[in-house]
């Protein structure tokens, strides 16, 4: 590690500590040099997940985006905005966990699917109408029923 105040490049490790709840490491550091101290970070490398859309195309990975639609989901139910962000964080790490560097979107809708199903019905139908594409009354009943015997 470079000082920033002299750019000498040894130095010595004075602190470690665990920051941003686990996902970083603060580090105070002390120049051989000049003595002076200077903190760095160590952050995970996130590899950047692309999502296989169901026509073939590849866009990058947005949280924000799965966010929203679960959001819009949840609108006006019990889901409250904690469970929502535990959700997403669910998901994110399932998604994390298949060391792959492209997904297919199909496997993130069931999973949200699987999860929404367990926090609320009503969010789960609302989800799954638009996920599966329902394209009339019949379609909607028939995902109730399979709700209604599982």
């Amino acid at each position: 590690m470079r000082c920033p105040y002299c750019s000498h490049e040894e130095d010595r490790v004075v602190d470690s500590r665990s920051c941003r709840e686990g996902m970083a490491i603060r580090r105070r550091r002390e120049c051989i040099n000049c003595t002076k101290r200077f903190t760095t970070y160590e952050y995970i490398e996130n590899v950047p997940l692309s999502i296989i859309k169901s026509d073939g195309r590849r866009e990058p990975f947005d949280r924000g985006k799965l966010l929203d639609k679960i959001q819009l989901a949840c609108y006006k139910t019990t889901v409250s905005a904690e469970q929502i962000e535990q959700l997403v964080d669910r998901v994110e790490t399932a998604l994390g966990n298949f060391n792959e560097k492209e997904i297919p979107a199909k496997q993130i809708g069931e999973q949200v699917m699987q999860h929404l199903r367990e926090i609320n019905e009503v969010a789960y139908v609302r989800f799954a109408s638009v996920y599966r594409q329902f394209k009339d009354k019949s379609d909607f009943v028939r995902e109730l029923e399979h709700l209604a015997n599982n």
